[in-house]
């Protein structure tokens, strides 16, 4: 690559920062006082200022002792040492930042594209062709994000141990196990050809960015890296390594399988009774699902027709060493890094408006996808604009993407917009298998042979590792990931007589485990024009399986829900783990025919709300899952959708920032009602909640009392009866189970089981939260009440997913951004979500917000959770970051004139010239 000229963009990043200038001018003077050197003397008259005979203080100086003269000096020297290591600090943390101006000459273009950026460096791409767009997003994803897309696609390849050493070496293991890199790799031939095209080309635009740059020159990681002693330059970026990514997605948004464990785990020391009030139905009264009515007719949904029945199978308990296999599984799947994020608090908004119900006359729509924390974030946003339409030219997006993946995942094109939240399907079940031996299992009384094949796993500064993988006709034996895991239970009883194997193991049946065309949807969205054309995309979209918001220019709002769900067997619904030996318990084969899968178009009641409730009711012929969340958030937005009857851009903003606590309506007047408090120190905390109105800003003393109540009640209510990994986190969940259990005030769950002179009933657990609550907030802030903020509980700490938790002090300091204050909570639309078992930090957040407006595109807001850069030395490393915590959005340009009129820089990347 050559650079034609040197513009803004290179300067800024040569340029020093204002505390830069301050260490060179510290140094300045610093060699300006050296021995022999003069300097006025502030106590003399001009004259005596031009003499130049040492000063007195240097007079002083050589008088002193020997020992302190080289104090001095050895002093002097640190500070020197101390400002050019800091100095090159600066210079290596700099160095990666990209040029986003002027002209670059890059080889692999068939004619120029611009890239413009606003202020906050977002870039809208403008190109002749999808090729050379796709290229282009290659190129300044690479610009931008470069380690994380490396950091991702070691992860999905089984290959992290490559460049961090043994220590993520069972994680390698795991995902070998499964075997996401070779699924990849499978559905390279299932793809249409003009999405091979296009991840071809963003390949090429990647490579052309790294092929002649060192690994300090693409991010600092790599330098820092480069002192634990790792010698290394990146792979040329695979077509493949883009697919591999969408398996991380799906990993993460997975479903329900710890949820299998778990209610394993509690069967050891609970009835089914106890189990089942630890898991309570859907409340299909008080939370409607998605799609209200509505039936499978002839193998097509249709919304306005009736449905069917459901199945109720029932298990035989499990033997101790089964639960033992599964606990230690569950170990291995949370060692497992998050890349989207895991737990309850993983879901999304989503919402859209008719005309009728918009100011603007046009649909509204709103999606915030509740995810893990990172820095930098998950997304990156971007438009990628065909300067005019045409055959070889058909796109014109813009949104939110993945690094490493191209085109848009949420946003909008010139007709129509989308928005996606998690429907949590059960598409992973985990089957119980009987060994005998090392390569043969039981099934329906006989053995069949394991397909076994070896993985050879690099780890950094040690020897190859050979990992031996196992499978069944189910899938991977997960139980293999390490030695201790392999053929658990050998003497384990089995249901039937002479069934016994060498164990028992445990395989993972995974519709992600199964080739399939996601990719094809991405691209597809992209291109959609009609509620047809977008139809046809949800089809392609296999896994993972999302709620689809639609809306377009023609005034049509819609939903539709997709992904590949397998039909079960009569025995199996999902909730437990089950005998992989009897065939009845497998699945089918067949997954529910996307027709038959739930849709509306133009819902009479003139809006559609998704946040991960149930998306139909028990009427619907398939089985979807058992584990919604419970409805809280959805509810809360159906409400407010109707009381306000019309909605400005700006107000759906203002929905996605509500911070009002379900659970509070129910539990606060209980806590009111409990009497003798011991003293008004404790009446004063109690007298907070009076005139509370539910809501959970980072200012508010009311919520941080009503929180730290919430979780010292949950501890002191379940942690005594419950398995410690089965704890309650505090979400949706238990604020279902917790809503029925105040109803039954002698409940045994109230008891202290450590306790043995006394029974506990409601009102004592009550209390006992109420004075522990008031203790633990004066410890932690102040002794006055009204002190007291949620926000100095509830931070929102930003951590690069790699050095940000090295353990160092200073790299942590250079990547991680931390002590943000934020309101919002667990299951409430502002979905700060925080574990109980753990504290009060925010484990996963809306990860961006946006509202597009259909009847002007220009019109629409969006806001990311950090910035688009992944470079820590950038001023876009997190500049909106400040701007989402104080609930502010950015305005959204997508005509070519907004954009022109938004622009700070601009890049213009050309072919070579002849």
């Amino acid at each position: 690559m050559v650079l034609t000229a040197i513009e803004r963009g290179r300067r800024d990043a040569l340029a020093l920062e204002p505390f830069d200038c301050q260490w060179y001018g510290t140094m300045a003077n610093a060699m300006s006082e050296q021995p022999g050197t003069t300097s006025p003397d502030p106590t003399t008259d001009a004259t005596a200022a031009t003499d130049s005979r040492p000063v007195l203080w240097w007079r002083a100086f050589r008088r002193a002792p020997r020992a302190a003269r080289w104090a001095a000096w050895t002093a002097l020297g640190l500070v020197l040492l101390l400002v050019v290591l800091a100095a090159t600090v600066v210079v290596v943390v700099r160095r990666p930042l990209p040029q986003t101006g002027g002209e670059v000459e890059v080889p692999g273009l068939s004619a120029s594209v611009e890239v413009v950026r606003d202020a906050n460096d977002i870039p809208q791409v403008y190109a002749d062709t999808d090729a050379d767009l796709m290229f282009a997003q290659g190129y300044v994803h690479a610009q931008e994000r470069f380690f994380e897309m490396d950091f991702r696609r070691h992860v999905t390849a089984g290959r992290l141990s490559e460049m961090f050493g043994p220590d993520t070496l069972e994680t390698d293991k795991f995902i070998r196990t499964m075997g996401w890199r070779r699924v990849a790799e499978e559905e390279w031939a299932l793809l249409e050809p003009a999405t091979r095209d296009a991840l071809t080309a963003y390949a090429a635009g990647v490579n052309a960015y790294i092929s002649d740059r060192s690994p300090s020159q693409l991010a600092a990681e790599y330098s820092v890296l480069g002192l634990s002693g790792l010698d290394y330059t990146p792979e040329e970026w695979e077509p493949v390594d883009s697919l591999a990514w969408l398996k991380a997605m799906a990993w993460d948004l997975r479903g329900n399988m710890e949820a299998e464990v778990d209610r394993v785990l509690l069967s050891l020391d609970h009835t089914e009774d106890e189990i089942a009030m630890l898991w309570p139905d859907y409340p299909f009264a008080e939370h409607p699902p998605i799609v209200s009515g509505g039936g499978v007719v002839d193998g097509v949904f249709e919304q306005n027709a009736t449905g069917n029945g459901t199945r109720n199978p029932t298990r035989p308990a499990y033997p101790k060493e089964v639960v033992d296999a599964l606990e230690r599984v569950q170990d291995a799947v949370k060692g497992m890094p998050e890349l989207v994020g895991s737990g309850r608090g993983i879901g999304s908004n989503s919402w859209v408006v008719d005309g009728e119900h918009s100011a603007t006359g046009m649909p509204l729509l709103a999606n915030d996808p509740h995810l893990g924390i990172s820095q930098p974030g998950i997304w990156m946003q971007m438009g990628l604009h065909c300067r005019q339409i045409s055959d070889a030219c058909t796109l014109d997006t813009s949104g939110f993407t993945f690094s490493g993946v191209p085109g848009v995942i949420i946003g909008h094109n010139a007709d129509i917009a989308w928005g996606f939240t998690n429907l949590g399907p059960d598409v992973t079940d985990l089957f119980l298998e009987q060994t005998e031996g090392d390569d043969r299992y039981v099934r329906d009384g006989d053995t069949r042979a394991m397909e076994v094949h070896t993985e050879t796993i690099k780890v950094l500064g040690e020897d190859d590792v050979e990992l031996r993988v196992r499978e069944t006709v189910h899938g991977p034996l997960i139980s293999d990931v390490s030695s201790e895991f392999a053929t658990v239970g050998a003497n384990a009883p089995t249901d039937e007589p002479g069934e016994r194997g060498s164990g028992y193991a445990v395989a993972l049946a995974w519709t992600a485990l199964e080739p399939s065309p996601t990719a094809d949807a991405i691209m597809e969205l992209n291109r959609a024009s009609d509620w047809d054309s977008f139809r046809a995309a949800a089809a392609d979209f296999a896994v993972p399986a999302q709620n689809l918001v639609y809306a377009d220019r023609e005034g049509h709002i819609g939903y539709q829900s997709p992904g590949r769900v397998p039909i079960r067997r009569g025995g199996n619904d999902g909730t437990m783990p089950v005998e992989g030996w009897v065939s009845g318990n497998d699945w089918t084969g067949d997954y529910i025919p996307f027709d038959g899968l739930p849709s509306v178009l133009d819902p009479d009641e003139g809006f559609i709300v998704t946040a991960n409730q149930a998306v139909i009711d028990e009427a619907y012929p398939y089985l979807l899952t058992k584990d919604w969340d419970y409805g809280y958030r959805s509810t809360r937005i159906r409400e407010a959708l109707t009381e306000e009857g019309e909605l400005s851009v700006g107000e759906m903003s203002t929905l996605q920032l509500d911070s009002t606590n379900p659970m509070a309506a129910t539990l606060v007047p209980y806590l009111l009602d409990v009497d003798r408090l011991p003293s008004p120190y404790y009446r004063n905390a109690q007298n907070l909640l009076r005139d509370w109105d539910l809501t959970q800003p980072a200012d508010s003393a009311a919520a941080a009392y009503y929180n730290v109540v919430w979780r010292t009640l949950l501890e002191l209510t379940f942690h005594d009866d419950l398995r410690q990994r089965t704890w309650p986190d505090g979400g949706d969940r238990w604020f279902a189970v917790v809503s029925q259990l105040l109803t039954d005030p002698a409940s045994t769950w109230w008891d202290d089981a450590d306790t043995t002179d006394v029974v506990e009933t409601r009102d004592d657990i009550l209390r006992a939260a109420l004075i522990e609550a008031r203790d633990e907030l004066t410890r932690r802030q102040a002794r006055d009440p009204h002190l007291w903020e949620w926000g100095r509980l509830h931070r929102m700490n930003l951590h690069n997913a790699t050095l940000g938790e090295s353990g160092v002090g200073l790299v942590e300091r250079l990547f991680n951004r931390d002590g943000w204050q934020v309101g919002g909570g667990s299951s409430i639309v502002d979905a700060t979500s925080w574990n109980a078992v753990d504290g009060y930090d925010v484990t996963a957040a809306p990860s961006m917000r946006m509202v597009v407006s259909l009847a002007d595109w220009d019109d629409s807001r969006w806001i990311n959770l950090t910035g688009v850069s992944g470079h820590p030395a950038s001023s876009h490393y997190s500049d909106q970051t400040e701007l989402y915590v104080d609930g502010e959005t950015l305005p959204w340009a997508y005509s070519r004139d907004a954009v022109e009129a938004a622009a700070d820089d601009t890049l213009v990347l050309r072919p070579p010239s002849d």
